[in-house]
């Protein structure tokens, strides 16, 4: 028997890459208990999401389990070395409700992540562990790039080394970060030296903004999915910052999905990639609601509030050749154009 364990299963990465490993022929335990609906309330409901994976397929095994809790080492000692993987996706994804309780923020992102390299060196030290990292491990530190104010963005002269994006050498020192960014940033050093140091097979992905139609966009989280919710349901949109121009890559769930797959057949040991949309897939928030705004004939309302949020990033774009060159078989599929219109179709549909 060939099992994954997925935490998170139910959110946008987790139900994407439950469905994709499936149907590689894996059976799949789940684990998600619906944390998202405390977080960000009704829009953060994964009910429906479970629902599907359960009609999906019997190979899908669901564990109403909190993510800190000690029942899941009764899952890794039932499987043991049955567990080929473990896709770390579950987590507390909010700079601003991390304020409100770090103490829990830090528990789920953080502590929790070592509890499971722990259960995985204990029960099936040879499976592939994959931790989903962010981008808000680097703090505010891009933001003191050379950036140019344009009509719709901000941007990066072509000239610049980090036009392509920002790379796996971008320092975390020296900067301003969330809570959210610094108990993420823990456990993404720690899934690394359990590669490094413990001989684990482990990968950590510093993902841009991820989105697909899975994704249950909220106003603390989300933006892409809830930009196009509040677009289409409102008429209007509030920037938070940097005039609506900050630039974020966006990386379709599927995408990153299938980068997975690519490192469990070639695992590593203790590696960090950066991965998003990079310049194949980004925009601003302007563009983004000019995009949806020409696309359905729309005027709409966009509100800025002038403070932004507390080291959030005024320009930022994922360099993703080191992912590239490791794995040159895997590439982009989805464009930014693809995803508004992906997602403006499942909003109508709904």
């Amino acid at each position: 028997m060939s099992v994954g364990l997925i935490t998170g299963s139910c959110g946008l990465v987790g139900s994407e890459a439950t469905k994709f490993f499936i149907n590689k022929g894996f059976e799949i335990y789940g684990i998600d208990n619906n944390s998202r609906k405390s977080f960000f309330g009704k829009d953060g409901d994964i009910f429906k999401t479970k629902k599907n994976l359960k009609n999906y397929s019997k190979k899908y095994k669901h564990f109403d389990l909190d993510i800190r809790s000690n029942k899941i080492k009764k899952i890794f000692r039932n499987l043991n070395k049955n567990i080929k993987f473990i896709i770390h996706c579950a987590a507390q994804p909010s700079h601003d409700w991390a304020y409100k309780d770090p103490i829990r923020d830090f528990e789920v992102n953080a502590y929790s992540t070592l509890k499971l390299l722990e259960l995985t060196k204990q029960y099936c030290p040879n499976a592939n562990f994959i931790f989903l990292s962010t981008n808000k491990v680097y703090g505010d530190a891009p933001n003191y790039l050379p950036l140019i104010e344009k009509k719709y963005r901000y941007e990066i002269l072509k000239s610049n080394k980090n036009y392509n994006g920002i790379d796996e050498n971008q320092t975390i020192d020296n900067c301003i970060h969330s809570l959210f960014g610094c108990s993420k940033a823990y456990g993404d050093i720690i899934t690394q030296e359990y590669g490094k140091n413990l001989g684990l097979k482990t990968t950590v992905f510093r993902a841009g903004c991820i989105t697909g139609t899975n994704h249950k966009g909220a106003k603390l989280h989300g933006f892409l999915s809830y930009l196009v919710k509040s677009v289409l349901k409102n008429n209007e949109y509030t920037c938070i910052g940097y005039k609506g121009k900050q630039v974020r890559d966006n990386i379709h769930s599927f995408d990153l999905v299938s980068a997975f797959w690519k490192v469990y057949q070639k695992p590593n040991y203790g590696e960090v990639f950066n991965i998003g949309g990079g310049r194949y897939s980004n925009c601003s928030i302007l563009e983004a609601i000019n995009i949806i705004n020409d696309k359905l004939s729309l005027n709409t309302n966009v509100k800025v509030e002038k403070i932004p949020r507390v080291g959030d990033h005024q320009w930022y774009i994922s360099n993703i050749s080191k992912f590239q060159k490791r794995y040159p078989n895997w590439k982009i599929s989805f464009t930014i154009d693809d995803i508004i219109e992906e997602l403006i179709d499942n909003n109508l549909k709904n």
